[in-house]
Order: structure tokens, then sequence, then C-alpha cells
């Protein structure tokens, strides 16, 4: 669900308690609307005004930082470096935060500085406020043109989005909501009449406060059953009572509450967290990974998904063409039937019917001729269809070979954008599209984006071992190629994945360590979801790469195979940091 004004009030809490008086280190803007503050003991607080995403909390998770700066963090650094946070405050029941901070100005005069995070869904924001309240700049500037009743715009001064024409459900009492009653359609859903009547409450609660009310029916049918549970919620909420919980479909996180939440019964489960920072990284983490799969790597999925496409239907072609080489007999045995026919034939005729002398029944075959040609002439076109069909055949094969490597490994390119989450990832994925020829270069006089050097990811088994992940194709070689020829490779068998390398160092790795290095092949693979993946292993000096194939693609013999399943909670308490 998106944060709503409930919810942010209890992450506001949070916040509170564990950040006023701390002083600004660091100003970060890894993505457009998002803004990183580190405060003094590595603290994170995440700013997020994305559409989908608004939200405002504190971070563990570790965001690449573009080359520059963009021009709003810049300005964030200018004012806001070095100034302590002095208030975390949050208008009554409005999904907007306030950061008061005390700042020391280019000229040595103590001054105060607010950023305000409107997490409002598609008009969510980040304002800088001057100390009287003027805007110095905003992410995202709202003009006339875009909005008549509200312009944020710098050098105005800040005011507080427009106010709904809802009831607070805090301050609402039992007259109030039983004139609400009386008013309400009585076929109306218990659900719609409490979101239509209250700002603040999200569709989620107002279901959850519907089901416990009887199982969610109209107003007319649950009434007094909906005020209870109406007044039991807002006794909880108002004794600060905020229980974090993520709602989880098939192990998947699907949404999150202040609350517990019954409403799906066993479809769902509801996993409770201690504190609602952690649960809203975790939350948003996949959601961010997939955004940023789609926004960076859009063009390079259309021209992987493109050239895959064509490669296939190239394939289906080339198989039909090679399906029909194999009749090639038929069409010797009817050359040499005609030959064998010549004395009773005509110029002309349209049909030949004979005594079929290679059928051990002695059947007949019926042979279309061409008219315009004679006797000979059409054995030996059926000769020259025989001879290009037994020469297809052998190039044939040849070229299915060809196109099936080149459908895997396009394949595989596009597994790696489905896992790559660094700037770097997608350059590198990047240039091995441009150096197969799927994509053009950079244009002439134009400079290529700045490459720090492509790492892997790194992991440490419980036997102290080093494991290395390849994040793409072109660093699954690097991998191969560096690693000690006692190493241990682990790749997922038949399906697309990074290479795993176990740096055994000249040692027998314990069995464990073996095993969670299987785990990762299988956790960084297209099986992840899956359940007893199979995973090849065998000794580095076993892996060989083709001449001339493709980036990634390797042969191994011998090896041997594990049976694992994917566990993420492993892989995040292996990955080092």
């Amino acid at each position: 669900m998106p944060l709503d004004a409930v919810c942010l009030s209890g992450v506001v809490r949070e916040l509170r308690e564990s950040l006023l008086g701390l002083r600004v280190e660091k100003v970060q803007q890894p993505a457009r609307d998002q803004v990183v503050l580190t405060l003094r003991g590595g603290r994170k607080l995440l700013l997020c005004a994305g559409a989908s995403q608004a939200r405002i909390h504190l971070t563990a998770a570790s965001r690449e930082n573009p080359a520059s700066p963009p021009m709003f963090c810049m300005l964030l650094r200018k004012h806001l470096t070095g100034g302590r946070l002095t208030a975390i405050d949050q208008p009554a029941l409005e999904r907007v935060v306030i950061l008061t901070l005390d700042i020391v100005d280019e000229l040595g005069e103590p001054g105060c500085r607010k950023l305000v995070a409107e997490c409002m869904g598609r008009y969510s924001n980040l304002i800088l406020l001057d100390g009287q309240d003027r805007i110095i700049d905003c992410l995202r500037r709202v003009d006339m043109e875009m909005s008549e009743r509200r312009q944020v715009l710098p050098g105005l001064f800040y005011h507080l989005p427009p106010a709904q024409e809802k009831a607070d459900p805090l301050a609402a009492g039992p007259e109030d909501f039983s004139r609400l009653l009386e008013e309400a359609n009585p076929d109306r859903e218990a659900s719609q009449f409490l979101l239509d009547s209250f700002f603040g409450l999200s569709p989620l609660v107002c279901r959850e406060l519907a089901d416990r009310a009887g199982g969610g029916g109209t107003v007319g049918n649950c009434a007094a059953a909906l005020q209870e549970a109406f007044f039991a919620w807002q006794e909880q909420v108002r004794a600060g009572d905020f229980r974090p919980c993520m709602l989880l479909k098939e192990g998947k996180p699907s949404d999150y509450s202040y609350f517990s939440i019954r409403q799906y019964g066993g479809s769902m489960a509801c996993q409770e967290w201690g504190a609602f920072s952690p649960m809203l990284d975790a939350f948003y983490e996949t959601r961010e990974q997939l955004e940023r799969v789609r926004q960076r790597g859009q063009d390079l999925h259309r021209a992987a998904s493109n050239a895959r496409d064509r490669a296939k239907r190239k394939l289906a072609l080339q198989e039909k063409e090679y399906a029909q080489t194999q009749d090639r007999d038929r069409l010797r045995i009817c050359g040499e039937l005609i030959t064998a026919n010549l004395y009773r034939m005509e110029r002309g005729q349209l049909r030949l019917r004979a005594q079929n002398y290679y059928d051990p029944e002695g059947g007949e075959l019926d042979i279309p001729l061409d008219p315009l040609l004679t006797p000979q002439q059409n054995a030996a076109k059926y000769f020259k269809q025989y001879g290009k069909a037994k020469t297809a055949e052998s190039y044939l094969k040849e070229q299915m070979a060809i196109a099936r490597r080149e459908r895997d490994w396009l394949e595989s390119v596009l597994d790696e954008l489905t896992r790559a989450e660094t700037e770097q990832d997608f350059l590198d994925i990047r240039r091995e599209l441009q150096e197969a020829g799927y994509l053009k270069g950079a244009a002439p006089g134009k400079k290529a984006p700045r490459r720090g050097p492509s790492r892997p990811r790194t992991f440490r088994s419980s036997g102290g071992f080093r494991i290395l992940v390849g994040r793409s194709n072109t660093q699954n070689d690097q991998l191969v190629r560096e690693a000690f020829r006692s190493d241990y490779w682990f790749h997922t068998q038949r399906i697309h994945g990074s290479h795993v390398i176990l740096c055994a160092g000249g040692q027998e790795p314990d069995r464990q360590s073996m095993t969670e290095a299987a785990m990762l092949a299988a956790y960084f693979s297209q099986g992840r979801e899956g359940g007893q993946v199979a995973v090849d292993y065998t000794q580095v000096r076993n892996v060989k790469k083709p001449n001339g194939a493709r980036p990634g693609m390797v042969v191994y013999d011998p090896y041997q195979t594990a049976y694992v399943t994917p566990e993420e909670a492993l892989v995040k308490a292996l990955e080092e940091k």
C-alpha cells in the first residue's frame, strides 16, 4: 500500500527517537527521486518522492550514486551539510514530514533550513525551505499550468497541500460516526464508506476494519460492528500501539501495515517486524530493483529481446528446411523411376505412375512432372534437388547449432538484466551487446560513460572460504580465467545463471561451504524461485571456453551435480559488507 498518514506517523515517531540532535554528514541523490542523508553515527535517512514508492525511513541498503551529482543534490549539500536535526514533524494526519535543521550559513551566521518530504503518490515532492518557510528549490516544480490551486516554485512561501473534504478519523467521536452512518446509503460497502468519509485511511485499512465488522458487508448490515471496530482502531492509534507487519503472498512481499491484517485468511502470511524502517527497507528493495532494471535497462532489454526473437524465428525456419531435407530419398527414387520408364513417357506429360521397385510391397508411386521439360530433364531435376537437399542437411545442421548458441546467449543476457543492480552492471551488459553487434557504439566525438572497475558479488562461506558470483557474461569469463585451477566452479544445470567460483586456496572445502556455493549459483539464476535446483560443479581446470564462443559460454567435464533450494536469508547472511 502507499504509505498512509497513520503509518507515516508511526515512522515519524521512530525517527524522532533515533535521529534528533544528529548532524548531517553527507547528502547523496542516488536516483532522480531519492535523497539519502547520512547522519552522525552512519545512520542513513532515505527520502523518496517516487510516485509508487514515496516514503521516508532509515535504510541499511547500499545505493550507487551517479558520477556527477544532480543540481538538487548539490543544493542540498550546500544548505544541509553540517546542519543539526532539531525537529521531525508531521502535520496532523498529512502525508507530509518536515525536517528542521539548525545550520550555519556561508557567512558564519546561524540559521534554519527545512526539508519537506511530501509522500502523496504522483504528487510526491522534496522541498527545501529557508528560515521564513520560503521555497529555495524543490525536486519537482509545480507552476500555474500544472496546478491552479497550489504552486511549488522557488521564491514562493510554502503552504501545505489543500485539505481533503473528509472527517479526521482520530478526532471523530461516536456522535460524528453515527451521523455519517445515518447519511450513508445502507447498501454501500462498509470499506468504501470508511474510505470516502475519513482522510488518512488507506484502502487496506478500510477493508480490514470492514472485515473485522463481519466480513466486509454493507453499511446497513454491520453498522454497529463497524463502529465498534473503528473505535478500537482509533484507540490503538491514539495510544501509539503500532505493530509493523508485512503481508507475504507465496513468500513474497505483497503489502504492509501498522497493525495486524487478518482479512486474507490463509492466502497471505502476516509477518510482524520490530520497527518500520527495516520493514520498509525490505519491502521496497525488490521493487526498486525491478524499477532500476525497467528504467536503466529498457533499451538493452528491447535490443536483446528483439534479437532473441529474430534468432528464434530464424531457427524455426532452419528446422523446417532441415525436416524437408530428411525426405530427400524420395527425390532420388523419383529420378531413378523416371529414368527406368523413359521408354513409356512423352514430353508434356503431367504425371508418371510407375511401380516403385524400392517398396517391399511393390506399390506404385505417383510422380509429378514439369510438362515443359523432357523426361530426361525431369529426371535430372529430381537428381539435382536430391543433391541440394543432401548438401543442405550438413549446412543446416551447422547453422542451427549456431542459431541455438546465439539464442541461448541472448537469453542469458536477458537473465543478466533481471539481476543487474548497479550502473556498472548495465554498462557491462551494454558493452557486451555492442561487441556482439546488437547495439551501436558511442557516436563519434561523444564521450563514453566513465567506467569504474567491475567487481563480482563477494560472499564468505560459513567455513571461511571466499565465494565470487559473476554479474555479467563478460565478468563470468573473467572469473573463470582468473581463478586457480584448483578452485571450484558452480553453475545451474541447463538454465541461465551466474558463474560462481569457490576460492579454495589449494585446500579441500568443507561440505557446508560447497552447499552454500551451490545455493548462491541457484539463487543468482533463473531457478531462484524454484526448489531442488540442479547445480553442476567441478574444479576450474575442467572448465573450457570453446573457440569463438560468446561471453559466458563454456563446456565442462567431468562434473558432479548438487540439488539445492535457494534461501534469500542465507544469501544475505553470507554477503560480504
